[in-house]
């Protein structure tokens, strides 16, 4: 139905909900518009009859744009408005701002502030803020802080808030310290992003302090909590958090149980990894991207391949990080092929392979000894889908390679990088020495790992084995005595078990658990049932119970 135009430009006295309530199209923007197709369909219509060069209409499309995430096209629309007001910038730079490319609002500012007549106002800063806070360069973010100052509005809270946050997770906690007053009222919002700088910075403990002298707290401050115990690898911790703050009647959020699941998945805690799972879907929490991925890639990570693959086939909408945890989790659960397989429906999708993708698809090619495939997988990576190989690809195809035994072809690969290896890549290439029994490469990757990392075990160790396997027993002896006289430690292994929903951790050689002694009589009265099964069978190999000493 076609709809006349010829009026649309309103009065000075006609309120901005008037004017949309009587344009038909920007009514469907605000109603009906829930993808990019409805929004360009509008939007062409718009533009057709000439109400696209209304400042407040564009405005609306723009608003509409950034708030579903769609930057590019509020970019676009961005260019097209002949003279943008302060709403104009204001909501490109903070659309910007919440993007995967903050970097642009700050470049947006600096436009407006050498070609605009409009003059930043108070709203502006803290998308500023949040753009540096996520790029991470709180120094540059501070010669704005300056600018702030110099304009009086360091009091205003809303922008004292961002700008606190910014310092706090980007590490410059003295600043942040600074700016905070504990004793200066109590701001929630300040009072988070304390929290949440000093866990993301390692000062968990410093973090639950501050927790504890809330005067009342959010679910932020609990998730923030939370979240930093997993940030800081203390994962039962973080599970223990949860246990309060259901007692608390706290309802979490996705973020909360995306936390829960990550520290699940790090313990291996499948029970409680289950019991999340069937939490999320019994409270209605929403099952986005992240939530999504957060389980298969928990389940995968626990062992239960079965549960992440259910998850993965029955959720409708996938993200490119659910197909590439499933690719991932197959390829470390010992279904090499599967993995593959997904890869391919992968590219027959809407999505296009990433380097995380590649991650997986040459770590089944690592488990399973395809060296063939692994090549052609970096080739296809780095020649069709142009992605830069990261540390990690080169880690993968120099594995595959040693693996196979193709140490030569390793260290070319490892010569021809454009980047320093890292210990782990060294690592890798000089276990395989050890497999093959190459001193040859093995002292040049010795040499080469104990300069990445002089106080590094990995190297004596393992240059040890390669020299005993090879029947250098003396070199293999030195390699331990340069060790030791460098006060070079090899740090203890450690594990963790879940028992009737409980994890247990253990570290070796410690005798710290509560019920150490009956795991100890267990462990001996093992042994010696291995040690009389030996004597029945008159095996001569070695006794499997040297294994089991602790």
């Amino acid at each position: 139905m076609a709809v006349s135009f010829c009026s649309f430009i309103p009065p000075s006295s006609t309120s901005i909900s008037k004017f949309i309530s009587d344009q038909p199209y920007l009514s469907m923007l605000e109603t009906q518009c829930k993808s990019i197709r409805d929004l360009q369909k509008i939007h062409a219509q718009l533009i057709k009859t000439g109400l696209a060069k209304d400042t407040v209409a564009a405005n609306r499309v723009l608003a509409f744009c950034t708030a579903a995430g769609y930057v590019n096209y509020a970019y676009l629309v961005f260019t097209q408005i002949q003279n943008p007001n302060l709403f104009t910038w204001n909501t490109i730079i903070r659309g910007f701002s919440n993007s995967s490319t903050p970097q642009t609002s700050i470049s947006l500012f600096v436009d407006m502030l050498v070609t605009s007549p409009v003059q930043p106002h108070r709203l502006t800063y803290p998308s500023l803020f949040k753009a540096y806070s996520q790029l991470g360069l709180a120094h540059d973010g501070a010669q704005l802080h300056g600018r702030i100052i110099k304009q009086g509005l360091q009091f205003d809270p809303f922008i004292r808030n961002t700008i606190i946050n910014m310092y706090a997770i980007c590490g410059c906690l003295s600043e942040a310290w600074i700016l905070f007053d504990e004793d200066d009222g109590f701001d929630i919002v300040a009072w988070n992003s304390m929290i949440m700088g000093l866990a993301k910075n390692g000062e968990i403990e410093y973090s639950k302090k501050l927790f504890d002298k809330m005067p009342f707290r959010n679910s932020i401050s609990w998730n923030s909590m939370i979240s930093g115990y997993v940030r800081n690898g203390k994962w039962v911790e973080a599970l223990d958090f949860f246990s309060q703050m259901q007692e608390e009647k706290i309802k979490p959020s996705e973020f909360t149980m995306v936390s829960l699941l990550n520290a699940s998945a790090r313990l291996g805690a499948i029970r409680q990894g289950e019991w999340i799972h069937d939490y999320i879907r019994k409270n209605d929490i929403e099952l986005n991207v992240i939530v999504v991925t957060a389980i298969i890639d928990m389940y995968c990570k626990c062992g239960s391949i079965e549960n992440g693959l259910q998850v993965f086939e029955t959720e409708p909408v996938k993200g490119l990080s659910c197909w590439n945890s499933i690719i991932l989790g197959l390829a470390t659960n010992g279904c090499e092929d599967e993995a593959l397989q997904v890869f391919s429906r992968l590219e027959s999708s809407e999505h296009e392979p990433d380097c995380v993708s590649f991650i997986g698809v040459l770590t089944a090619c690592n488990h399973s000894g395809l060296v063939d495939k692994a090549r052609e997988y970096f080739t296809l990576m780095t020649e069709t889908y142009r992605i830069e190989p990261s540390m990690k690809h080169y880690g993968c195809l120099v594995d595959v390679l040693g693996r196979a035994g193709l140490l030569r072809e390793a260290e070319e690969v490892i010569r021809g990088m454009p980047m320093n290896p890292d210990a782990a890549i060294w690592g890798s290439l000089l276990s395989a020495c050890w497999k093959h029994g190459n001193v040859e490469i093995g002292q040049w990757v010795a040499k080469n790992l104990t300069e990445f990392d002089p106080s590094e075990s990995c190297g004596y160790v393992l240059m040890s084995n390669v020299y005993a396997t090879s029947g250098h027993f003396e070199k293999a002896m030195q390699e331990r005595i340069s060790m030791k006289k460098k006060q070079i430690e090899k740090q203890p292994g450690c594990s963790s078990i879940e028992v009737d929903g409980e994890v247990h951790e253990f570290v070796a050689g410690s005798r710290l658990h509560p019920r150490i002694q009956e795991i100890y009589c267990i462990s001996n009265n093992l042994s010696s049932m291995l040690q009389q099964e030996q004597l029945v069978l008159g095996s001569d190999s070695v006794a499997i119970s040297e294994h089991l000493t602790f």
